[in-house]
């Protein structure tokens, strides 16, 4: 499986907020050329009148452990964002998210690339 990004988080924590694009590798972005390994190069997806979500399981697991319903900051540039509510990020070790687009026409993309949370125990 593919991870986009791994995150270092702490349990017990609420931030930082995380602020997503979501991109057409298949469509250029205006004024560029697409190539399918940029992502600069990728149009971003229209998500007016959708709902993203993001889904949390721990590593190897198939049980989801959190659904986060993201913010839309734009919906022609294709950007949300989300933060960590209380409980979230409750336990330490190895989570897995994707991020699930459900658009208002009632279609449902699921980004491929995976999101690796890597969580430790906190101080206190």
């Amino acid at each position: 499986m593919a991870y986009s990004d791994t995150l270092n988080l702490v349990v017990g924590d609420t931030l930082p907020q995380l602020n997503l694009t979501l991109k057409d590798s298949n469509a250029a972005a205006a004024g560029l050329t697409l190539d399918p390994d940029n992502s600069a190069t990728w149009a971003p997806i229209d998500i007016t009148g959708a709902t993203v979500r993001m889904r949390i399981r721990e590593l190897g697991s198939t049980t989801v452990k959190s659904t986060l319903t993201c913010t839309i900051t734009s919906n022609t540039g294709g950007t949300v964002h989300t933060n960590f509510p209380a409980g979230t990020l409750d336990t330490a070790g190895t989570f897995e998210a994707e991020v699930e687009i459900t658009f208002a026409s009632g279609g449902i993309q699921t980004v491929n690339d995976l999101i690796k949370l890597k969580v430790r125990e906190d101080f206190d």
